[in-house]
Order: structure tokens, then C-alpha cells, then sequence
């Protein structure tokens, strides 16, 4: 099986080649895409001479084309498509907008067919928000239409006030915190009761150590005023005898 095949370009295809240019190929990317879409013809001897009979008229053709394209796309430069679609509060879809969908949805709010396969998408979209994408009508004609992804008309009205995203605050960063059970929210109340009754006996503990020092300091006090007092009353007691 050849890994490469020749063909010669019937129009200028981006990353290729230009229109008369002979280049290889991955045979798949011929047969399933160049050689049916008529863009390509195989390079073989008879289609080389073919194509140089008819070079004058493919290259008007496609100026043509090209006019044709320029024109369609002052019409539908800077569309703005909008696409409710359901997505999580974080704003993350519940699928994914393809190429496919943005080109179904622009031809039916813009009011002019657009290809799938002009629709210029590497992956699908998968959160609400804007998006700019390039719709290629010709090798030299491309356009850039707003993909509106929102959850509701009212968001997409939102989002394209703002310029963002309508998203919960947090929500894209952290998982949603789950809806507790009646048994959850009760078991979690008791041990906030029982923590607030360990910190007040605490704080009536403290208390005690607290009254219990003083009255310590106190009784001591009194002991060396008692201690005082004693060898004066024996002296006074003493003083009486003689008398």
C-alpha cells in the first residue's frame, strides 16, 4: 500500500498548495475528502495535460468563487448564534456543541446555509460562554461569527451585555457542597450543643481555679494577720496578770 499519493490541486487548499500545484498526500485524505469533493485530481500524466487545457478557466472560476465569497461573508461577519443548551451551575454542558450544531444553528438564525465543514472547530465547546469562531467560506475568504452558549435566552442576553460567562461564583473552582440530611443536620446540631457546653465548662472551670487562687491568697493573708496578732494579745494577757 503507498503511503503517499500525487495529486494535482484544482484550488488553493490552506497548508497544501495552490491551485495547478502537484503534491502528495495520505491516500485516505485523497480518496475521502480531495478527490470526491473535486478539489484534487490524481497526477497522473493524462490529468496533468488535462488540467493545463482547462488552467484559464479553473482560475476564473475560481475568482469567481472567491467574489461570491466575500460578499457572503459581509453578510454573516460577526453573527452572533445562540445556543441554549443544559450545563451544571458551573457552567459545564451536559455534552458538547460541534461543528455541526454551530453550522445548523447559524444557517437558521443568520438566514444563509453554512457548511459543517466550513465551520472551523478543533473540538467541541463544552461550557456556557462566548465563543469566537472562523466559518471559511474560501481558501482566501474567512469570517469570525460569536457562538453564544448559554443556558437560558435570558442568560445569552446577559452574556452578550457583559462580554462573560454567567457562572456561579465559585462554582467552576469547587465542586457544589451536597444537600445535608434531616439526620445529618441534627447530628451536626448536637455537636455543636455539645462542643458549646464543653467550652462553658471550661470557661466555669477556669472560673473555679480563678476563685479558689484567690481564696487561697486570702486565707494566707489571714494566717500572717492572725500570726501578728497572737504574741500582742499574749503580751496585753500578760501585762493584765501583773496588774
Amino acid at each position: 500500500m503507498p503511503t503517499a499519493m500525487q495529486v494535482v490541486l484544482l484550488e488553493r487548499i490552506e497548508n497544501l498548495g495552490n491551485l495547478g500545484e502537484v503534491v502528495k498526500v495520505k491516500p485516505g485524505y485523497a480518496r475521502n475528502y480531495l478527490l470526491p469533493q473535486k478539489k484534487a485530481l490524481r497526477a497522473t500524466k493524462d490529468n496533468i495535460a488535462y488540467f493545463e487545457s482547462q488552467r484559464a478557466a479553473l482560475e476564473k472560476l475560481s475568482a469567481e468563487k472567491q467574489k461570491e465569497a466575500e460578499k457572503f461573508g459581509k453578510k454573516i461577519a460577526g453573527l452572533k448564534v445562540v445556543m441554549v443548551r443544559h450545563a451544571a451551575e458551573g457552567g459545564q454542558l451536559y455534552g458538547s456543541v460541534s461543528a455541526r450544531d454551530i453550522a445548523e444553528a447559524a444557517t437558521e438564525q443568520g438566514g444563509h446555509e453554512i457548511g459543517r465543514s466550513q465551520v472551523q472547530l478543533n473540538a467541541g465547546l463544552k461550557s456556557v460562554g462566548l465563543y469566537p469562531v472562523t466559518v471559511s467560506l474560501h481558501p482566501e475568504v474567512k469570517v469570525e461569527i460569536t457562538v453564544n452558549i448559554a443556558r437560558s435566552e435570558e442568560e445569552a442576553k446577559v452574556q452578550a451585555k457583559t462580554g462573560k460567562a454567567v457562572v456561579n461564583a465559585g462554582a467552576s473552582s469547587a465542586p457544589a457542597k451536597p444537600e445535608l440530611s434531616e439526620e445529618a443536620k441534627k447530628a451536626l446540631l448536637e455537636e455543636s450543643a455539645l462542643a458549646n457546653e464543653q467550652a462553658e465548662g471550661a470557661e466555669s472551670a477556669e472560673d473555679a481555679a480563678e476563685a479558689a487562687a484567690r481564696a487561697e491568697k486570702s486565707a494566707k493573708r489571714a494566717a500572717k494577720k492572725k500570726a501578728k496578732a497572737k504574741p500582742a494579745a499574749e503580751e496585753a494577757e500578760g501585762e493584765a496578770d501583773e496588774e
